[in-house]
């Protein structure tokens, strides 16, 4: 389903000409470094151990398995700065509609505030769902990110919701 999406895609930002693309297996190790460069992913374990590497590249493998589920990158001048991961959700409330979901958006520290995030953002928006027949985009984001409410409210985002989440145990 995901296929449908015009990809690569070319990112216009103040740090040059960038691409938005399919992530592939390759880009295992920079998606791992953007989730880690991150002070609440990193607290959540995201913290590029290399022990932990099967692990991210088996998620990453059956993400692209998925027909509702894509992984995307943006790469600037040859590297990986950015990622967001999109599920197509069909859903039986708003009269069946569809929503695009997305998560863990990053762009490396050193280029946030460079017009990446926005750039990828109204693609996701302007683009992806309409392409993908989607009613709405959705997204969580930690109540800790006030930067990153702040940014997608100025997309047009509205913080509607309240969320939970309930950690399974291990074991």
């Amino acid at each position: 389903m995901l296929d449908a999406l015009a990809l690569p895609f070319p990112i216009d930002s103040r740090a040059g000409a960038a691409t938005l693309r399919r992530a592939v297996v390759d880009d295992t190790d920079a998606v791992i470094t953007l989730l880690s460069d991150d002070p609440i992913s990193a607290s959540r374990g995201d913290v590029a151990s290399v022990e932990d590497r099967p692990a991210y590249a088996s998620a990453l493998e059956e993400i692209l398995a998925d027909p509702s589920n894509d992984l995307l990158v943006v790469e600037l001048d040859g590297a990986v700065v950015g990622t967001l991961q999109l599920t197509s959700i069909p859903g039986m409330a708003r009269r069946g509609a569809r929503r695009l979901l997305v998560e863990a958006v990053r762009v490396r520290s050193d280029l946030r505030s460079s017009g990446i995030g926005s750039a990828v953002m109204r693609w996701v928006s302007d683009d992806a769902a309409p392409a993908l027949g989607a009613a709405m985009v959705q997204l969580t984001s930690d109540a800790a990110r006030a930067d990153a409410h702040r940014f997608y409210e100025r997309l047009g985002y509205v913080g509607s919701h309240v969320g939970f989440k309930y950690q399974v145990p291990r074991g």
